[in-house]
């Protein structure tokens, strides 16, 4: 290109082309994004990077290029027939997820050859029309996702069919000799026996349980669980092996433990909790010098790796939290009796103890397998009360001013007050550090014996809950570091990491533009703690502010998931470089598997298998997803449940969601979300924005953006459906 004025010589489509497709061929197999690609061909001015945007999207049309997101392409070296995912959609517009996570592709009802949500499948891509969307058709299922379904039972006199919510293209049939004794209205569990074929469309299946009236708590919560491929019981011979593990500590179970049974320690928990599987001690241990242990209950000594029990757990991999009850990863023998770390019991634990001077600075720590006997049982809402009783002010980051002469009030109050000062050091160092400040509530509800929600809010974290989360972050980071954090030219042994990646460029650079017509500013390039210093800035300068919702919202979208690997990258939302999960074997197994390699590595033992633990890894991250689905699911079944009776009522509310086919509304009083769906915007047509999340009228221009304010009516409470239909108020 010529030199001298601003952009070079001018270029012809011909001539753009030419170069755009010489630049692809050059770097095969690279995501380029635009900046990129705008800086290597010397494209300065705006009509020559409005020409090149043009011509790759005309050459990602002719499948020259593949588009991998709105601001990035790379070449395809792809052939006509591919696998990966199927998704199937309630609206027909069905998709393929191809393996290597490039855009999805439509497939046509009619050319789905009926897969289910999630199947593993072959297509093969039409030839591209001009002005048509590209499309795949499936030639082949390669594996199903799933082949028992949850449904209502619907009985007929020749015939059976399980109705589903699982967007199955057709209902499944049933020959009524395998209904297992159900009737209509029942929920069940249905095992497919034969998939649709050429000489029959038809889905068959058999019912293997039925879990009760459809309406009933303890049915809809299994279905739930059901639907998930969750566990809703405990297998007897697994329950069996727990019992027969002795809840008396022998002589032999405490040789070569450190006591720790005449330390002041205590457990802190929410106040409805069985499984108490962390506890803390502390005692001064000099003058300035504190001594403070996190007791871990030491799974690992009663599970034993490949037997029945662990079997089960691994399987499991986590603890379910339902609205109203917990599905165990242990046997209920093991997490509320055995394990758990009740007072005045003494109990086996696995402790990280450091010596903290007054500064709350760690001077030294320790990794031990111990005994304890715990004094007293905390709910965080006592811990809390104590500490305002004694001058702590909630949120302020301040810790209790200096005791009385009397002293502290309350039971273990100097103890707790040091812990919490302790805490918050810690913690203002963690975000000095670059981590990242999302304050997240949680969604609870108070229920009634029958299960029937009677009371819908938010739990907000305060400093007792964040004591012992700075605690047990210390221990986890620090057991972590133990193993990960090697000189150089030394190879760390095999750990499970917990893991978080940087956020999504593409997202953050959203973020920045969003937050731009608000007159915010955000750094998106830079190191990691720029970064989230500049996040966590522009999250408190929007609080209270009618855009909080919509910033916040936004903000946790650009955000990667955490998961488990052995491959550690460090933990980006806790500028950790090394963390694991430690504090926590009883409902989480990655924990118990950390237990077990500590234990080994400290007795001598050779670095694990990496390819086996990484699959162990990769397992937890999925169970860990799938539990989180079917706690978001039985929320909404609550919420909906919650909300039946107050049809008609209105209620001030705020956009939590923007769809194309609608507007979710989370109401301000309650917190329970529904949707306006679009037939209801009835004053205009609506444009969908996806990049910044609203609605634009055609012809008024009016506009419905997320976390606005906006006051809306219940229409509909289909608790069947787990779905809450609002419309707009007058």
């Amino acid at each position: 290109m010529g030199k001298g004025k601003k952009g070079g010589k001018r270029m012809n489509k011909k001539q753009m082309t030419e170069a755009v497709e010489a630049f692809f061929q050059s770097h095969p197999g690279e995501d380029l994004p635009f900046r990129q690609i705008f800086r290597s061909l010397h494209l300065d001015t705006h009509p020559l990077k409005m020409l090149a945007i043009d011509v790759m999207e005309e050459l990602a049309w002719d499948d020259f290029l593949t588009k991998t997101s709105q601001s990035s392409y790379k070449l395809n070296q792809k052939g006509q027939v591919q696998e990966g995912i199927f998704r199937r959609k309630a609206n027909g517009k069905n998709s393929f997820i191809p393996n290597d996570g490039s855009l999805p592709v439509f497939v046509a009802e009619r050319n789905s050859m009926f897969a289910l949500d999630g199947d593993r499948v072959r297509v093969a891509f039409n030839a591209r029309r001009r002005n048509h969307i590209k499309e795949a058709v499936v030639t082949e299922i390669l594996s199903r996702a799933r082949d028992s379904f949850v449904g209502k039972l619907n009985v007929e006199r020749d015939y059976a069919f399980l109705v589903t919510d699982s967007n199955l293209a057709m209902d499944i049939m049933i020959p009524k000799k395998k209904l297992k004794g159900g009737v209509t209205g029942d929920k069940a569990v249905v095992k497919i026996t034969q998939w649709p074929s050429k000489e029959s469309k038809n889905i068959v299946g058999e019912v293997i349980d039925i879990l009760g009236k459809t309406g009933e708590n303890n049915a809809e919560m299994h279905a739930i669980l059901a639907q998930y491929g969750l566990p809703y019981k405990y297998p007897k011979n697994v329950e069996q092996a727990a019992e027969k593990i002795p809840e008396e500590i022998t002589a032999a179970d405490l040789e070569g433990r450190e006591d720790f049974r005449d330390v002041t320690t205590f457990t802190i928990d929410p106040k409805d909790a069985k499984d108490y599987d962390d506890a803390l001690s502390i005692r001064s241990i000099d003058r300035g010098l504190w001594q403070v242990g996190v007791h871990i209950a030491d799974v690992s000594h009663y599970v034993k790796e490949g037997s029945l029990i662990d079997k089960e757990a691994q399987r499991r991999a986590t603890s379910v939290y339902l609205v109203d009850r917990t599905i165990p990863m242990l046997p209920e023998r093991l997490c509320n009796l055995i394990c758990s770390l009740r007072p005045d019991e003494d109990k086996l634990c696995y402790s990280v103890v450091f010596d903290i001077d007054d500064t709350g600075k760690v001077m030294k720590w320790r990794l031990v397998h111990t005994v304890i006997r715990s004094n007293r049982r905390f709910s965080y809402e006592e811990v809390q009360q104590i500490l305002e009783d004694n001058g702590v002010v909630d949120g302020t980051g301040q810790p209790a001013p200096k005791a009385p002469k009397g002293g502290y009030k309350g039971e273990f109050a100097t103890e707790l007050i040091t812990l919490d000062r302790f805490a918050k050091i810690l913690r203002a160092e963690r975000f000095k550090n670059g981590a990242v400040k999302f304050e997240r509530e949680e969604l609870h509800f108070d229920v009634d014996e029958t299960g029937k929600p009677v009371r819908c809010y938010f739990k907000i974290s305060k400093d007792a809950n964040k004591l012992i989360e700075e605690f047990m972050l210390l221990a986890n980071r620090t057991v972590a570091e133990s193993i990960g954090n090697v000189p150089k030219g030394v190879k760390a042994k095999t750990l499970p990491y917990r893991i978080h990646d940087t956020p999504d460029p593409v997202k953050l650079e959203n973020l920045r533009e969003v937050i731009s017509k608000f007159g915010y500013k955000l750094k998106t390039a830079g190191t990691k703690g720029a970064i989230s210093r500049s996040l966590n800035a522009l999250l408190a300068d929007c609080e209270g502010t009618r855009e909080q919702n919509l910033i916040q919202t936004v903000a946790l979208r650009a955000m990667m998931k955490a998961h488990y690997s052995v491959h550690n990258i460090g933990h980006y939302g806790l500028a950790f470089d090394f963390y694991t999960h430690f504090t926590s074997p009883i409902r989480r197994y990655p924990d118990t598997m950390v237990h077990r390699l500590l234990t080994r590595y400290q007795q001598g033992g050779r670095s694990a298998n990496k390819e086996h633990y990484e699959e162990l890894c990769e397992h937890s991250s999925d169970m860990e997803q799938i539990a989180t689905n079917a706690e978001r699911d039985s929320i909404k079944y609550k919420m909906v449940e919650f909300m039946a009776d107050k049809i008609g009522n209105v209620y001030e509310a705020h956009i939590s969601g923007i769809q194309s086919y609608g507007i979710y509304c989370e109401i301000d009083e309650n917190h329970c979300e529904g949707m306006v769906p679009m037939h209801d915007l009835d004053d205009d047509y609506y444009d969908f924005d996806e990049r910044n999340y609203c609605l634009v009228g055609r012809r008024h221009h009016h506009k419905y953006q997320l976390g606005d304010p906006i006051t809306i009516k219940v229409a509909r409470a289909n608790i069947e459906k787990r779905q809450l239909d609002f419309t707009l108020a007058d």
